[in-house]
């Protein structure tokens, strides 16, 4: 029997056309005045704007096919979209530029093509944003639509079958679910697909299939997955929560291991690059620090005796102790070492929880990042009683120290920053700070920096 292959990517690649001409029409628009502006001025006759142009065009193709559009996937993020827009428009002018020097163009266009592209990046930038926006409602028109096909009865899978199904703007319909899982129907049990493999066009199988069983399983998985490939279906498999272990494939020399920790910021290159950075940030923070410092000063002495700088040791990289700086923001006690921040907190004084609700008194560690201590974004550093308490109650805890310790990090701007009252609270927190090592990118730091920052101009319940 010849099966029938249905293939919904036809209306993806339409919409990346669409973008691709889109972008194409900012450049030609751009051109156009550049060209208008440019040639009276420099006195070009006709064929120096056609050369400009056709540079300008190759250097676009190349971009484009380089970087392409990502908006037209399932579940993507701004940071990636900026990522990828500001990439994208980088190459085309800066090829541009290497192109016009190598065929020895007459005039020199440097500012101008950097003008260009500054105003390129802003249209494409918003552009995206509305071809999304354009994007999420065809989905939700029921067009661009993605069928897949579950198979398992793990939580893993009924967590995946939620994400999938959460926002109708991912596009994903389910069409077949084989397991028992709680409170979803489904088309049969793991055995009768099993007996299904044998009559493949009896299957409900959709455009991708998620297959959760345990790895033991080889001759079901291996079965599927042929058939996902005769079909032209694409095949994911899903470690059981049992197994979910994090593995992540690399390579000794031609060897093949797996391992349950990798991180972008293993590469010395990405070290060095962060460290930079954290040394051109903490400088410009430091230099207002300075300014403030005699005001902050005056006001601590004024309402607590005591010192005006309140320093604690930390776990930091590698599980070595190092001393936080803070602006004091408490009376000085003896359980600073042992207890956190309540929301009212009867050892802080006045101007201390202002500081501490808007960051203030996390000013002295931009001296601990210049150092080399601490890293402006990065899991928060905590006091060693709490790294001893919570490495014997949360597996992986210590994961969270092999980077540098942060001044901000993911887990602050995403829910998990302050006080933990309950162990929940803290797990949360070690799986975000994971997360965000093995996911590091210049643009992630960007990010977090740009959130933490929009978070001082607004009330956070958690801030004290």
């Amino acid at each position: 029997m010849q099966i029938r292959i249905k293939n919904n990517n036809h209306t993806n690649r339409l919409i990346q056309l669409l973008v691709i001409a889109g972008d194409y029409a900012v450049l030609c628009i751009l051109l156009y005045f550049v060209v208008g502006i440019i040639s009276p001025s420099k006195g070009w006759d006709e064929g120096k704007g056609r050369v400009l142009w056709m540079i300008c065009t190759f250097a676009f193709v190349v971009a484009e096919y380089l970087f392409p559009s990502v908006i037209h996937e399932r579940v993507v993020g701004a940071n990636a979209i900026f990522h990828r827009c500001t990439i994208f428009v980088a190459t085309q002018t800066v090829l541009s530029y290497l192109l016009l020097r190598a065929v020895h163009f007459p005039s020199r266009l440097g500012w101008q093509l950097l003008v260009m592209g500054l105003v390129m990046l802003v249209t494409i930038i918003l552009l995206r944003f509305v071809e999304r926006w354009l994007v999420k409602r065809l989905r939700q028109s029921g067009y661009n639509t993605r069928y897949v096909t579950l198979v398992g009865s793990d939580k893993e899978l009924l967590h995946l079958y939620k994400k999938l199904t959460s926002n109708s703007a991912y596009g994903y319909t389910v069409r077949g679910i084989y397991g028992d899982m709680e409170g979803l129907s489904h088309d049969g049990s793991i055995k009768d697909f099993e007996s299904l493999l044998s009559q493949p066009e009896d299957i409900k199988l959709g455009d991708e299939v998620y297959l959760c069983v345990p790895r033991n399983e080889r001759e079901l998985i291996e079965q599927t997955a042929r058939l996902c490939d005769h079909r032209m279906a694409k095949f994911y498999y899903l470690p059981t929560a049992e197994e979910k272990l994090n593995l992540q494939p690399i390579l000794i020399d031609d060897i093949g291991v797996m391992t349950t920790y990798t991180s972008p910021l293993e590469e010395p290159l990405n070290r060095l690059l962060k460290r930079m950075s954290d040394i051109v940030l903490s400088i410009l923070c430091l230099i207002p620090t300075a300014i403030l410092l005699p005001f902050i000063a005056i006001v601590i002495k004024r309402q607590s005796p005591g010192p005006v700088f309140f320093r604690q040791l930390r776990t930091g990289i590698n599980g070595h102790d190092f001393y936080c700086y803070k602006f004091r923001s408490m009376h000085v006690n003896n359980d600073a070492d042992r207890l956190q921040a309540t929301k009212d907190d009867p050892r802080k004084f006045p101007f201390g929880d202002f500081m501490r609700k808007t960051n203030l008194d996390e000013l002295p560690q931009f001296w601990n990042v210049l150092v080399g201590n601490m890293s402006i974004v990065g899991p928060r550093p905590h006091m060693l009683a709490h790294t001893e308490q919570f490495d014997k109650l949360i597996d992986r805890y210590m994961v969270r120290h092999f980077v540098k310790p942060g001044i901000t990090g993911w887990a602050q701007v995403t829910g998990f920053r302050g006080e933990t009252r309950e162990l929940w609270q803290m797990e949360g927190r070690v799986e975000r700070d994971i997360w965000y090592i093995q996911h590091w990118s210049v643009w992630l730091d960007l990010r977090i920096i740009w959130m933490t920052v929009k978070s001082i101009f607004k009330k956070d319940e958690k801030a004290y």
